[in-house]
């Protein structure tokens, strides 16, 4: 990613509005590295609480965001693909822009709310995974994901519980990522040290949903060891081996060859 990139020059605006959540304006450019086609993503979230959120994804994946409390440019890239981001991307003015993006934000909301007060807005409800990040050892430390994907619009709430009781410590949340069909995933995590019989439970709450979605992971070493059953089926299987060559001789030893 060195070399400067030579872009086609299509450019997608795409416009995602609904009158409680969340504007979503993706630009898309597609972009030639030494004749190889990639896609640049520049995200830019309008929310109407007053928060904006921007991001550039290569390939979608995130290389940049903007963190507005920072008041800084955040590079995700890898250190192997660019040496020193910020040199590749400092004639673009990001923070700058963003500032106007973000203005601009603020408008556009409260624009196209007044515009869409009554239209329905579109709605997809989230899947939800619960695993444990690592191999589960007892009293070691460990950290159970929460996965939501494919949810729109991307306001969530997540919620944990441990034995049926909420958990108000160790817990963590992403950002919002997009994905390609505009709909959005997010990570929720919580670190723990498992002990036998505890039961943790995850809670997703969003505004397609009926009813919440609540994923339950519980430690369980009860699997029985193979060992025992191996070894009993082995010696069974040698057995029957030795009566029938017991009995070959016999009959063998009556009748001749």
């Amino acid at each position: 990613m060195t070399d400067k990139p030579y872009c086609a020059g299509r450019e997608t605006p795409t416009m995602k509005m609904f009158s409680s959540a969340i504007i979503v304006l993706m630009l898309n450019t597609l972009c030639a590295f030494s004749q190889i086609p990639h896609e640049v993503v520049y995200l830019v979230g309008c929310f109407e609480n007053g928060t904006t959120e921007e991001q550039f994804t290569f390939d979608a994946e995130e290389i940049l965001y903007v963190d507005f409390m920072r008041q800084a440019i955040v590079y995700t890239v890898p250190k192997f693909m660019i040496l020193d981001p910020s040199e590749v991307f400092k004639t673009f003015y990001l923070y700058k822009n963003a500032l106007k993006d973000k203005k601009a934000c603020s408008v556009l909301v409260n624009f196209l709310a007044a515009e869409e007060k009554n239209v329905p807005e579109e709605k997809d409800p989230p899947g939800v995974v619960l695993y444990p990040s690592e191999d589960v050892e007892l009293g070691a430390e460990n950290s159970l994901v929460c996965f939501v994907n494919h949810f729109y619009p991307p306001n969530i709430n997540v919620s944990w519980t441990k034995n049926g009781r909420p958990v108000l410590e160790g817990m963590s949340l992403s950002r919002y990522y997009p994905n390609h069909d505009q709909t959005f995933h997010q990570f929720s995590t919580l670190t723990f040290t498992p002990e036998e019989g505890d039961i943790y439970g995850c809670t997703v709450e969003h505004s397609a949903l009926e009813r919440p979605i609540t994923r339950i992971w519980e430690l369980d070493f009860s699997h029985p060891s193979l060992g025992l059953d191996v070894y009993c089926g082995a010696g069974l299987t040698l057995g029957l081996l030795g009566i029938a060559a017991g009995v070959f001789l016999i009959v063998k030893g009556r009748y001749g060859n």
